[in-house]
């Protein structure tokens, strides 16, 4: 017995107390308005409504029943809409992670995004690299990550990809950084700093390949996981680091320039699980993509560099 349906009819003719009324705003015929109130009331083994009279009256079962149908009828309709939110991703948990690396203001405006895009939503946030965050999503214990490509894994569904020009950060006292550009050349003998190759293998080597093919074959990678400690490898000298000028706003000490003869860039975008995924996860991806489009801008042009500064990318994560 589909008892809320039964409940719906009986509501509707409680309130309209003429079967005929009641069937009409139900839409239905009214003899099987009528069996379903009789049904209802075999299945519950009362009288609802006293029939004795040309007027229809509720019983006293009928209007306890009224108050109680109402209820939980109501209730249906919030479990329903509670659902609907579920499926559309504007509530429950998601599970998230984000590079280490990645600046204060652009980790605040994701999550404003979020908060005002699905303020249901619990998110929890991991602080993750991209290896790490390549396993737990092909684990199934993170929902959507924030990765470096290239990524070279089956069973992911990525977002709108976003490009980051790169530069050199070296002391403000190297002589490199008297000029406006710096070429990769000009970085022989000199150390890259940079994350592990471990937390993001592709893009490691993708860097290393672009280094080689303009001239730079660092004298040895020295792996720096956090910005202080590249800044400090930074500092002491021997040793420059490839990434965005944003990276060095953070130490006064540290100057950003661009390369004169090769546009590196770093191209970010959201992953999920390409089957069974969160049904948050594509909105998480879309909100990634505009905030760092906006949030790591390409650094200002001196008045002896063109405006139109061109940035190609130099790898194609299609394949």
């Amino acid at each position: 017995m589909d008892l809320l349906r039964h409940l719906r009819h009986f509501v509707v003719v409680a309130h309209e107390l003429h079967f005929g009324r009641a069937a009409d705003r139900l839409g239905m015929a009214q003899p099987p308005l009528s069996q379903s109130i009789q049904r209802l009331e075999r299945e519950l083994a009362v009288e609802l409504f006293d029939r004795s009279r040309r007027q229809v009256r509720l019983t006293t079962a009928g209007g306890l029943l009224l108050a109680e149908a109402e209820e939980l009828l109501a209730g249906e309709g919030r479990l329903r809409n509670l659902m609907v939110q579920v499926r559309a991703g504007e509530l429950g948990v998601l599970r998230a992670g984000v590079p280490p690396e990645t600046p204060a203001v652009t980790l605040r405006a994701l999550l404003d995004q979020l908060a005002t895009r699905a303020p249901g939503l619990d998110l929890e946030l991991h602080e993750l690299t991209t290896a790490e965050q390549v396993r737990m999503l092909t684990e199934r214990s993170l929902d959507v990550g924030l990765v470096h490509h290239p990524v070279d894994t089956d069973g992911l569904r990525f977002g709108a990809p976003v490009d980051v020009p790169l530069g050199v950060l070296l002391p403000r006292t190297s002589p490199l950084a008297r000029g406006r550009e710096v070429p990769l050349a000009a970085l022989a003998g000199l150390d890259l700093v940079a994350a592990p190759r471990a937390t993001a293998p592709g893009w490691h080597d993708h860097l290393l390949a672009v280094c080689r093919r303009h001239g730079w074959q660092p004298t040895r990678v020295r792996p720096a996981r956090n910005p202080e400690f590249l800044f400090g490898l930074v500092l002491a000298g021997g040793g420059v680091a490839v990434e965005p000028a944003t990276l060095a706003r953070r130490e006064p000490r540290i100057a950003w320039r661009p390369f004169a003869d090769a546009s590196l860039t770093r191209r970010t975008s959201a992953v999920w699980p390409q089957r069974s995924a969160h049904p948050a996860a594509p909105m998480v991806g879309q909100l990634a993509a505009e905030v760092l489009a906006t949030a790591e801008p390409a650094p200002p042009t001196s008045p002896s560099v063109p405006a139109a500064r061109p940035w190609p990318v130099l790898f194609d994560t299609t394949g």
